[in-house]
C-alpha cells in the first residue's frame, strides 16, 4: 500500500503506552458516534514499568515499531497522538467550589471561575490533567449537569481532578517527540478505556470499570454520569507471570508463555488430571499439572482482587453503585477471571471491549485494545480543544491549557 505523507485531518490516532504491550489504533468518527478502524499496531516492549517509561531506548524502538505497523495498514504518516497514562503517581481528588453569581443569571464566566476555585489543589511534582465536571448546584438547586442560562446568587461545581506525575508525563511526551509525533493530549488510561467499553445505561447506573493490564490494575467508578472515583494499583498480569516463573522454576519468558497458553484463573476450571508438557532445553520435557499452574494464578488474583475491594470501599459514593463490574485489560482474557472476580467482589462482573467499531474491528475485538480505541473516542470529542501538550526544544514542557467545557460533560 501506498502511504500518504500527512495524516488525514478527521482521523484520530490513539496511543497506549503499556507495560507488557503498546498499542496504536487509528480510526474515523462516523455520525452517529460509530469508530471506523483504518488501522492497528501491535508491539510487545520492556520499556515501561508499572505504567511509567523505564527505559526510554526500549520504548521509543516499539512505539516506532508500531506505529509503522499501524501506518502499513492504514496507508498514511501518522504524526498527532492522543496518548495514555498510567501507574502508581495519579491521583484522583474530588474537590468543591462555590462563587457569587455576578449577573443574577449563570453565564460562561461564572463556570469558568467555579471550576477555577474547584481546581484550587496544588502539588509540587504533579500536573492536572483532567477536570471531570460531576454536578453543579445553583442556590439549593442541586444535580445540574449544565448551569449556563439559570438564575440564582450562588454557583457550587463538584468535579473529581485526576493529576499525574511531571516527570511521567514530560517522559512520554520525548518519547512520542523522538519518534517524530506530536501528543494533543494526555489522557487517564481508565478514563478512556470507559468510552469504549461502557454502556450508556451502565455510565448512567452506575459502573466500575477495573483495567487489568501488564503491571497496574486501574479503577474507574462512575454514577450518574458523573467520575466520582479513580485509583490506579501497582498489580497487574506481570505479577502473575513472576508468580509462575518462582513457582515452577522457569524464565519470566516460559512462564509468560505458559500463562497465555495453559493459564486458569480459577482452580474450579481445571478436570482432575489434566497436564501439559514444558520443552526443557537438552532434557525430556517437564510434565505439569495444569492444577498447580492455576493454583498460583488463583491466589495472585484473588490478592488483586480484594486489593481492588478495599479501593472501592474508599469511594465516597459506594452506595449509589450499579450492580456491575466491568473487566477489562489484556489480564481480563485469562479463562475463569469473570467468575473469580464476582466470587471475590460480590457483584456481577462482565469482560468489557471496544464496541461500536466498524471497518476492520475484528482487530480490536478484544479488551487489550480498550485504551487504543478508548483514546480515539476522547480524541474525537476532544479536537476542538486548545489544550495540546508539547516539548519545547530545551526539554522544558508547555503548560496544558485546560478548557472548562471538557468533552466530558457530553459522557458525563
Amino acid at each position: 500500500m501506498e502511504i500518504i505523507e500527512n495524516q488525514p485531518s478527521d482521523v484520530t490516532v490513539g496511543l497506549d503506552i503499556g507495560s507488557t504491550k503498546i498499542c496504536v489504533v487509528a480510526a474515523r468518527s462516523d455520525d452517529e458516534g460509530d469508530l471506523e478502524i483504518l488501522g492497528v499496531g501491535k508491539i510487545e516492549t520492556e520499556g515501561v514499568r508499572k505504567g511509567v517509561i523505564a527505559n526510554m531506548a526500549s520504548a521509543v524502538k516499539a512505539m516506532k515499531a508500531a506505529i509503522e505497523q499501524c501506518e502499513n495498514k492504514c496507508g498514511f504518516r501518522i504524526q498527532t497522538v492522543y496518548v495514555g497514562i498510567a501507574g502508581s503517581h495519579i491521583q484522583g481528588l474530588n474537590m468543591e467550589g462555590v462563587v457569587a453569581v455576578r449577573s443574577g443569571a449563570v453565564d460562561e464566566q461564572d463556570v469558568e471561575r467555579v471550576i477555577d476555585s474547584a481546581r484550587a489543589f496544588r502539588s509540587p511534582d504533579k500536573d492536572l490533567i483532567h477536570i471531570l465536571s460531576q454536578e453543579y448546584i445553583v442556590d439549593e438547586h442541586a444535580d445540574i449537569k449544565s448551569p449556563v442560562g439559570m438564575a440564582g446568587k450562588r454557583l457550587q461545581a463538584k468535579v473529581h481532578i485526576v493529576l499525574a506525575s511531571a516527570t511521567a508525563i514530560t517522559n512520554i511526551i520525548q518519547s512520542c517527540n523522538m519518534v517524530g509525533l506530536n501528543v494533543a493530549n494526555i489522557v487517564l488510561e481508565s478514563l478512556a478505556s470507559s468510552l469504549a467499553v461502557l454502556f450508556p445505561e451502565e455510565r448512567q447506573e452506575g459502573a466500575i470499570l477495573i483495567d487489568i493490564g501488564g503491571s497496574t490494575s486501574d479503577i474507574l467508578i462512575i454514577q450518574r454520569d458523573s467520575v466520582v472515583f479513580t485509583s490506579v494499583l501497582p498489580l497487574g498480569g506481570n505479577n502473575l507471570t513472576r508468580d509462575i516463573a518462582f513457582g515452577l522454576r522457569i524464565s519470566n519468558h516460559e512462564a509468560q508463555k505458559i500463562k497465555h497458553e495453559f493459564g486458569l484463573a480459577s482452580t474450579k476450571g481445571v478436570q482432575e488430571g489434566e497436564i501439559f508438557h514444558l520443552p526443557t532445553l537438552g532434557r525430556p520435557d517437564r510434565i505439569i499439572e495444569k492444577r498447580v499452574l492455576a493454583t498460583i494464578i488463583e491466589e495472585r488474583l484473588k490478592e488483586i482482587f480484594e486489593l481492588i475491594g478495599e479501593e472501592i470501599e474508599k469511594s465516597p459514593k459506594k452506595e449509589f453503585y450499579g450492580a456491575r463490574v466491568i473487566l477489562t485489560g489484556g489480564t481480563s482474557l485469562l479463562p475463569g477471571i469473570q467468575d473469580l472476580a464476582e466470587e471475590v467482589l460480590e457483584m456481577p462482573v462482565r469482560i468489557g471491549k471496544p464496541y461500536n467499531t466498524k471497518g476492520v474491528k475484528d482487530f480490536v475485538d478484544s479488551p487489550i485494545f480498550s485504551t487504543a480505541v478508548g483514546l480515539n473516542h476522547y480524541g474525537f470529542e476532544n479536537k476542538n480543544m486548545a489544550d495540546a501538550t508539547s516539548i519545547h526544544p530545551d526539554g522544558s514542557k508547555l503548560n496544558v491549557r485546560k478548557s472548562v467545557a471538557d468533552f466530558l460533560k457530553k459522557f458525563f
